[in-house]
């Protein structure tokens, strides 16, 4: 058939559109996945995401003439962060193609069938399906055992350098357990139990098996926040009118990234691996993905528990229709199911694209929306005065559990939104956890619909609301009047990480609040059996525990009491770095702006803060209260750190490598103790480079700035210590 001049320009046209259609997707996939693995601050939702994505996908296929290499869907990730040493991958870490439906499953086993060369059209694989976790990805490298390097995925070539981090992760070993090795050089792990932690054969009991650590190995694993730690961190920042984290996966990617480890410890974050390359002469691979993670187990590595081998595809979507609900019931988000053929030889024999290994897919849950009725908009005040917009909706079901009400998060919101009372509202979870309203169906808005107007007061005590700064929230400034930031205060006080009053919980707050038992939080230190006892449903054993609590709280540590105040912007980590710093209260009060900004992760904000707290009569005669109630105020003698001359002032210091004498920390902690600065990377500020074994690609960079390199002992003598 010949071709018309007229289907010639038509096609052209067609080509054309699709080039500038690609164009606009390439960029818009660019910028959302640098905001979410870069920024750690997505702007689309993940199914969102998906579409744009899997448009490109499409018309890429459709015109594979405009495939450009350096097109998303030709690699992994985003580029890594600046603020990390980089770390190039022994193997690239690839990224999952998505399966959205059952039928998708099918077309991947479909193509599985096609690359294997396999005549029978419908065969029965043996697969492992595995939890998709959402949290970040990470490479983890250990030398005899010995946990050395994690890096972060990053490009997929290259990531970034967070080892430090990694080590404040309790349930990362450090160090693993030698496993039993047969005389062929094959490790003695059975996939005989396909769900159990670890499995050893007959064989890895015998006591004339050798036990060895092989010489190198990198796993692949995924660092996640648990959603108990998520909500309690959200919570915490909003009360601090702090910016809330999205979801768990980008808590747990902007804790790991915490320059601070310090930082990163206090999110609780927790780790699961899922594969693991052996780099040994003498110690074969594991052949199979059962056996692969039964090998992680008997190192001592934490695998998720949920894992499971399953004969044929329609046993694949037994595991994904069990787990859809269930799933909601875990302590760790999960998204998907990620199912992997399990026989390691097919794995060679299928090979990867650019972007995703042939022989895995990860099927992705459909994101859970609802619409339901606002009934009305309620207004909750935290204990430093913000007053956060809830909206009461009727109850819908969403994610496995009755929601009932949602954020609104601010004044701003609720305008962008356009929300009215009676409107009907599309509902669903934020990273399936926190309950928000996406948008109005304003087609269904009553015609008797009147604009919300935005309260002037505050819902507790009638004060007038008001925006400080640049905030976008208002806030209730009657600081110490407002029955309510009374009750959030005294809730905040009796928290396990302030002074940790077991046995007091918010009802019963409100309940002594009411009674008139406790104004201020030094009340608790004078309440007595009896007083106790006119309170309803109290019983003398729990009035006498609840002393008792009260009584152990007085020897809390500094940091716990400094947390415990609930200065503005002061977390947990901020108290600790002021108690180490000053030692006492009283120092802490009586400090400059200067000598607070000069503690690394103390800024100006911070320090303002609480030099305000403590200007305030009100909050100094509570120090003064408690002290006299018994209250300990300073740091034990035998903890407090010495005051060393500050040799070091004003210069910038790099720790890289291993030293024999000090752990990393502990030499970052007596530059600082000697008035230096540690930072983690090498730049034309840094005054010397300190470097201990392995010192990786630092030194390099050094060489090149002219910085002065120093070894161990040199740094042993600079710091004047034996």
């Amino acid at each position: 058939m010949v071709e018309t001049a007229g289907s010639q320009s038509s096609h052209a046209s067609q080509i054309e559109g699709a080039r500038l259609r690609i164009e606009q997707l390439r960029k818009e996939v660019e910028h959302h996945r640098f905001c979410y693995y870069a920024l750690d601050a997505p702007e689309l939702s993940d199914a969102d995401f998906d579409i744009l994505y899997r448009e490109l996908e499409s018309l890429e296929q459709q015109f594979p003439e405009l495939i450009v290499p350096e097109s998303p869907t030709q690699r992994v990730g985003a580029a890594p962060s600046t603020e990390f040493t980089p770390v190039r991958h022994r193997i690239p870490m690839l990224s999952l193609a998505n399966a959205m439906s059952k039928d998708d499953l099918l077309e991947w086993q479909e193509r599985l069938v096609r690359g294997l060369e396999i005549e029978d059209k419908e065969p029965t694989f043996d697969f492992v399906c595995e939890h998709k976790i959402d949290g970040l990805s990470i490479a983890l490298t250990y030398e005899n055992g010995v946990f050395v390097r994690g890096a972060t995925r990053g490009n997929g070539e290259v990531g970034e350098d967070v080892t430090l981090n990694l080590k404040t992760i309790k349930s990362l070993p450090q160090k693993l357990k030698p496993v039993a090795v047969l005389p062929d050089g094959t490790l003695a792990v059975s996939s005989s139990s396909s769900s159990s932690s670890s499995s050893n054969t007959e064989a890895d009991l015998s006591a004339n098996l050798e036990r060895r650590m092989p010489a190198l190995i990198e796993v692949r694993g995924e660092v996640y926040m648990p959603v108990s730690s998520f909500t309690s961190l959200n919570n915490a920042l909003r009360e601090e009118n702090e910016a809330v984290f999205a979801n768990p996966r980008n808590a747990a990617s902007g804790s790991l990234r915490q320059k601070d480890p310090r930082k990163t410890a206090a999110r609780k974050l927790s780790l699961w691996t899922y594969f693991i390359y052996v780099i040994d002469e003498q110690i074969k691979q594991p052949k199979s993905q059962a056996d692969n993670l039964n090998l992680l187990a008997a190192l001592g590595l934490p695998v998720e528990p949920s894992r499971q081998k399953v004969n044929g595809l329609d046993k694949v979507r037994d595991f994904v229709d069990h787990w859809s609900d269930l799933r909601h019931d875990l302590d760790y988000q999960t998204d998907g199911v990620v199912i992997k053929l399990d026989d390691r030889k097919l794995w060679d024999r299928l090979g990867n694209t650019s972007h995703s290994p042939r022989w895995a897919i990860a099927f992705k849950y459909p994101p859970e929306e609802a619409e339901t009725k606002l009934e009305d908009i309620c207004f909750e005040v935290g204990r430093t005065g913000a007053v956060t917009p809830t909206a009461w909706l009727a109850p819908v079901t969403l994610a496995g559990t009755t929601v009932k009400r949602a954020t609104l998060h601010n004044a701003d919101q609720i305008a962008r939104l356009d929300v009215r009372l009676g409107d009907t509202v599309v509902v669903r979870k934020a990273g399936e956890i926190i309950p928000e309203v996406v948008c109005v169906k304003f087609d269904k808005r009553p015609a008797d619909s009147a604009p919300f107007v935005y309260p002037t007061e505050c819902p507790a005590c009638g004060s007038a609301l008001a925006r400080v700064g640049e905030e976008v929230v208002f806030r209730c400034l009657n600081v110490h009047g407002c029955p309510a930031q009374k009750v959030r205060r005294m809730i905040h006080w009796v928290g396990k990480e302030a002074m940790n009053i077991d046995g007091v919980g918010e009802m019963l707050i409100e309940q002594m609040v009411k009674a008139h038992l406790v104004e201020k939080q030094s009340d608790f230190y004078r309440l007595t059996e009896e007083s106790l006892l006119t309170l309803e449903r109290m019983g003398k054993k729990s009035a006498m525990n609840i002393l008792a609590a009260v009584e152990s709280s007085k020897q809390r540590p500094l940091a716990a009491l400094v947390f415990a105040l609930g200065i503005r912007h002061v977390g947990a980590s901020v108290a600790e770095l002021l108690a180490d710093r000053f030692n006492s209260m009283d120092a802490i009060a009586k400090a400059t702006l200067e000598e607070m900004c000069a503690i690394e992760g103390v800024g100006t904000v911070i320090a303002e803060n609480v030099i305000e707290f403590f200007a305030q009569e009100e909050n100094r005669a509570l120090i003064f209260e408690l002290a006299e109630l018994g209250v300990k105020m300073e740091v034990d003698q035998d903890k407090q750190a010495i005051v060393l001359p500050q040799s070091l002032a004003g210069k910038t210091f790099v720790v890289t490598g291993t030293l024999e004498k000090l752990e990393r920390l502990e030499a970052e902690k007596a530059i600082k103790a000697r008035g230096g600065k540690a930072t983690s990377s090498v730049s034309k500020k840094t005054d010397y480079l300190v470097v201990g074994a392995n010192p990786g690609s630092k030194v390099e960079k050094a060489q090149e700035l002219g910085i002065k390199i120093l070894d161990e002992s040199e740094f042993l003598e600079l710091l004047e210590m034996p």
